[in-house]
C-alpha cells in the first residue's frame, strides 16, 4: 500500500484528488494538509511514500516546504501539483527536490500511474516538459550546483540518463537493459557524480540543460 500526504490550500482540490486516489487498491490517502507550515511540521512524523504538493499557498509556500524539509534531509518522493501558469516555480521546485509535476486536472489514470512511478524510485520531470518550461531550464542553466564542464558520459551512462528522464525506475532500466539493478544503481551514482548533482531530478534537469536527452 502507498500512503499519499495531500498539501493543498483549497479544500476542493483535496478532496477532488482524495476521490480519484481512493479508487485505486494499492494506494491510500494517510494525511492532508491546508498549509505548508503544517506540512513541515506532519510529514516528518507521517512518514508518507509520496507526497502530493500545491505550490502556490499563503503564508508557507510549496517550494519553502521542499526547501525546508530537503534541508532536513526529510523529503519524500513528491510530486507538484500544478495550473498552466506556474512554470518558473516548477522549475524551482524541481530544483528543490520534486521528483515530478501534475496538472491540476490530471485524469484518475495519470494521477495514479504517477504515484506509483514516483513512490518506486521514478520521477516524472522529461515526459511532461513544455517549450516553456525548457526555456526556463535554459535561463536558469547558471543557477545549478554543478561542475562547469562535467566529466563525459560513457555510451551506457548516456542510455541510462535518457531512460532516467522518461521516468523509469532503477528496477524498469535493469528489466530492460537486461543487467542487475544493482549495476543500473552503480551507472546512478557514476552519472550524478559526472554531472555534479545530487539526485535523478536535477541529472534529468541538468541533461536537458545540456541537450543530452
Amino acid at each position: 500500500m502507498i500512503s499519499v500526504c495531500l498539501v493543498d490550500d483549497q479544500n476542493l482540490v483535496r478532496q477532488g484528488v482524495r476521490s480519484l486516489l481512493d479508487l485505486a487498491e494499492d494506494i491510500r490517502v494517510v494525511a492532508e494538509c491546508a498549509d505548508g507550515t503544517q506540512a513541515v511540521a506532519d510529514i516528518p512524523r507521517i512518514k508518507p511514500d509520496v507526497v502530493l504538493l500545491d505550490l502556490r499557498m499563503p503564508n508557507m509556500s510549496g517550494l519553502e516546504v521542499l526547501q525546508a524539509l530537503s534541508a532536513r534531509n526529510e523529503l519524500p518522493p513528491t510530486i507538484i501539483l500544478t495550473t498552466f501558469d506556474d512554470d518558473q516555480l516548477v522549475l524551482q521546485g524541481l530544483k528543490a527536490g520534486a521528483r515530478g509535476y501534475l496538472l491540476k486536472d490530471v485524469s484518475l489514470e495519470q494521477l495514479v500511474e504517477a504515484v506509483r512511478t514516483v513512490a518506486g524510485g521514478g520521477s516524472l520531470v522529461a515526459p511532461m516538459v513544455t517549450q516553456r518550461l525548457m526555456a526556463g531550464v535554459a535561463r536558469m542553466q547558471n543557477q545549478f550546483t554543478s561542475l562547469e564542464q562535467p566529466d563525459p558520459l560513457t555510451e551506457r551512462e548516456t542510455e541510462i540518463l535518457r531512460l532516467l528522464s522518461g521516468g523509469y525506475s532503477n528496477k524498469e532500466i535493469a528489466n530492460s537493459l537486461k543487467v542487475a539493478e544493482g549495476t543500473v544503481k552503480n551507472h546512478v551514482s557514476n552519472i550524478l557524480s559526472k554531472l555534479g548533482v545530487r539526485d535523478r531530478t536535477r541529472a534529468v534537469l541538468k541533461a536537458l540543460e545540456m541537450g543530452i536527452v
